[in-house]
């Protein structure tokens, strides 16, 4: 099978890349725009690219962030119109649905409505335009993906083996998240399977942020007491704070219904696997 990738660079890029190994990848860059010949041939394109949200959102940060997946969406779409693959699998992200405090969120739930909800619900309508000439289109809402390799776990890392990391403002906000493994297993099964629509891709069993500090600080053999106050938060990362003391328990429930099997389940599972006590360097 012909893949192209968008994003094929970045963490989960280059998972999806690995794990899809067996295929033929073509990396497509959209940095200076796509065109047709990009796609041309391709029976799949697998659509990641975009501006990295984790960073101080100034006002240019935020039309970055915008531009990137909406508009850089709508021209992935437009250039595949011409040779359109079979499928396409573009990301998205569970900021669709705001904070919710404890709502269980399955893919019915209703989007929210601050900046990164109404950019996800825009991203998500490019993609779905697909669907006009025949393109097979899934988006899978992606969540705090888990890996050593980059991400939001790699910056975590120093700060909880100094001894340093702690919970997030109150610790009581869900925290939805997935290994960075069964995140690329995802891609491949709704790439060789009839899958549509939304999926969230989340592990099935959330945790909140004072969970999750107790879970790395375990798994690292290290104490995980010193919080971080949210108006700390706040002065470090302005607006965007609001993502990271945000609660969102979402709940993968298309892909269980599909017979999606996680490999990595539960969080403890996940942290000794990627940050383990006995794994080595």
């Amino acid at each position: 099978m012909n893949i192209a990738i968008t994003g094929a660079s970045g963490f989960l890029g280059r998972h999806v890349a690995e794990r899809l190994r067996q295929h033929s990848i073509r990396a497509v860059s959209t940095r200076t725009g796509v065109s047709a010949r990009d796609f041309a041939g391709c029976d799949a394109v697998i659509h990641l690219a975009g501006e990295p949200v984790a960073q101080r959102w100034t006002p240019q940060v935020r039309e970055r962030i915008r531009t990137s997946r909406v508009d850089g969406t709508r021209a992935v779409v437009e250039a595949m119109r011409r040779d359109p693959p079979k499928v396409l699998l573009s990301a998205s992200a569970i900021g669709y649905y705001g904070s919710r405090g404890d709502e269980i969120l399955n893919e019915s739930a209703k989007p929210g409505d601050d900046f990164l909800a109404r950019t996800c619900l825009a991203w998500e309508r490019e993609a779905f335009a697909a669907e006009q000439f025949g393109v097979r289109v899934a988006a899978l809402r992606i969540s705090l993906a888990l890996g050593r390799d980059g991400g939001a776990l790699q910056k975590m890392l120093l700060p909880f083996r100094l001894g340093a990391g702690g919970r997030l403002g109150a610790g009581t906000q869900w925290m939805s998240w997935i290994h960075v493994d069964d995140l690329a297993e995802m891609f491949a099964f709704a790439l060789e399977n009839d899958v549509r629509g939304v999926w969230n891709a989340a592990s099935p069993n959330p945790v909140t942020n004072a969970g999750f500090t107790r879970e790395l600080g375990g798994a690292l053999h290290r104490p995980a007491i010193l919080p971080v106050p949210a108006f700390a938060l706040k002065i470090l990362f302005g607006e965007m704070a609001g993502v990271i003391l945000g609660s969102q328990r979402a709940v993968p429930e298309a892909a269980l219904h599909a017979g999606f099997s996680f490999r990595f389940a539960d969080l403890s599972a996940a942290l000794r696997d990627l940050v383990g006590f006995n794994r080595q360097p």
